[in-house]
């Protein structure tokens, strides 16, 4: 899938601006009150980074599904069902890779529903590579939001989340990411707009941004 530079769009929803597709986009609005030019651009993005980079983890999961072959494929399964039916589906394992953010110490993690969605496994991937399970604490289908929980006693870093309501057309957006499995990836643009209607859902309110923005 082609990034859609320009055209990407984020859904706000209880006033979070969550990516659909990388995770999670940190907005550095405001941070010039008066700024002289409109030129004005900050000199590096690696402060941000390097403070909100361990609070964004890998997200993969292990899914079931039923899977049924040509005719032919297996004989011997074709010769179980001449007996005994089909009432066996036969399943195989999925896997599929999204990035979440770790919003409160105790290891909760905000993610995209279909991210998790059916996942029998979770797995947790932090910055320093270290790898926990988690459980589904909630989710929403609508707004595609998800509430993880990791199964780890120890506390994580976590960012706290803005206020998209105080965004501004044209303030500074950094997304941090997992595109493709690609960890920890970093993109860089602005608020292209505000409102957005597209009729994609029930909450039909979203920030447009130029950053790029890939699956995962």
């Amino acid at each position: 899938m082609r990034t859609r530079a320009a055209r990407t769009v984020l859904r706000t929803v209880g006033g979070l601006a969550l990516a659909a597709v990388l995770g999670y986009l940190f907005y550095l609005g405001g941070q010039g009150v008066a700024a002289k030019s409109p030129a004005a651009r900050p000199d590096s993005f690696a402060a941000i980074v390097d403070a909100v980079k361990p609070a964004v983890v890998n997200i993969s999961t292990t899914q079931a599904v039923e899977r049924r072959g040509p005719r032919g494929a297996d004989p011997y399964r074709e010769f179980l069902e001449r007996y005994f039916g089909e009432g066996v589906p036969r399943e195989e394992p999925r896997q599929s890779l999204g990035s979440g953010l770790i919003v409160e110490p105790e290891g909760y993690v905000l993610t995209n529903n279909h991210v998790i969605e059916g996942a029998r496994v979770i797995t947790v991937r932090l910055s320093d590579d270290e790898e926990y399970e988690a459980r589904v604490v909630g989710r929403d289908p609508r707004t595609d939001l998800a509430l993880l929980k990791i199964q780890g006693r120890r506390r994580f870093t976590a960012v706290r989340l803005g206020d998209s309501d105080a965004l501004r057309v044209g303030d500074w957006v950094v997304a941090i990411g997992n595109p493709f499995g690609l960890e920890h990836t970093v993109t860089a643009g602005i608020v292209s707009a505000k409102g957005r209607v597209i009729g994609a859902g029930p909450y039909d309110d979203f920030i447009q941004t130029d950053a790029a923005i890939n699956p995962g």
